[in-house]
């Protein structure tokens, strides 16, 4: 059998990867090309009738205020939330492997919130934010505390991000782990022996060395923080005075609660594209920093 022959290798393609490409084709290629189909209508999710509109629904996405409005928030709360996240699941990774009794178990404890779904994850913090840190704080005449701090516009913007920190910053620890112990020991204790303070060891030695763990975190970080829906939902349901709606809630609101799904569909890409774009930088610089490193 000739193994360079076209037919020999579409049969070993199916064979291994046919199943795989099929279902990549059906769940993601397939839907984003109908998603494109769909920014050009004007189609309300209902009828059979999807009345073409050309590219009327990203001008009324352009002149949507409140879809910039959401996204500047939402800009916002991942700039915040990127930068909290990665410092606290840094700080966690170095106890974590600094040789801590019971370290394998705060581990696993740190990771934990990371397996809570995220509307259940809003429904516990929202109990917490409301009744919880109220309690204290009329037991305590904490006047910080007196009110929930999901009252506020400011207030619950910051429930959002310390939210977002509990939740990704145990996962992106263990990226961060995986860093620390891919930093030879040999390296380690040459830095100590040059006279090396543990804190400049870390700057100058580990850090470099952790540069792809750095990227990673923060791919993940940015586009889980952009695409935020489930806690969004559950904890502040964009409230109060629909001061907390982020983008992706504002899309979702635009498609099936107020039947445009042209212009929601219209307003998911451009979202798309943002993260992505933004995505793809943060990678690109990372990696330059890694070679450089």
């Amino acid at each position: 059998m000739d193994t360079n022959s076209m037919s020999y290798k579409t049969k070993n393609f199916l064979m291994f990867a046919g199943v795989t490409t099929f279902v990549f084709v059906a769940v993601v290629i397939a839907p984003f090309v109908y998603g494109l189909y769909l920014t050009l209508t004007s189609w309300d999710g209902v009828s059979l009738n999807k009345p073409f509109v050309g590219l009327a629904n990203y001008s009324a996405t352009f002149a949507d205020t409140a879809y910039w409005q959401a996204m500047g928030r939402t800009m916002i709360y991942t700039l915040i939330a990127v930068v909290l996240v990665n410092i606290v699941a840094f700080i966690l990774a170095f106890l974590v492997t600094s040789g801590v009794k019971g370290q394998n178990f705060f581990r696993a404890g740190f990771f934990v919130p990371n397996l809570i779904g995220g509307i259940v994850l809003g429904y516990v913090w929202k109990f917490v934010f409301n009744r919880a840190f109220v309690a204290v704080g009329e037991a305590l005449s904490v006047g910080a505390l007196k009110t929930s701090w999901l009252s506020t516009p400011k207030g619950a913007m910051l429930c959002l991000i310390i939210v977002a920190v509990w939740q990704y910053a145990g996962y992106m620890m263990l990226i961060y782990v995986a860093g620390f112990m891919s930093v030879s020991n040999d390296v380690i204790e040459a830095a100590k022996i040059d006279g090396c303070t543990n804190m400049q060891t870390i700057v100058h030695i580990s850090v470099p060395l952790m540069v792809s763990s750095f990227v990673q975190c923060l791919f993940l970080t940015l586009t889980r923080c952009f695409m935020v829906y489930d806690v969004n939902l559950s904890l502040t349901k964009g409230e109060p005075f629909n001061s907390s709606v982020m983008a992706a809630m504002h899309v979702y609101n635009q498609a099936f609660t107020y039947k445009n799904f042209g212009t929601g569909q219209a307003e998911a890409l451009i979202l798309f594209v943002v993260c992505a774009v933004v995505g793809m930088a943060q990678v690109y610089i990372g990696k330059k920093a890694e070679v450089s490193a």
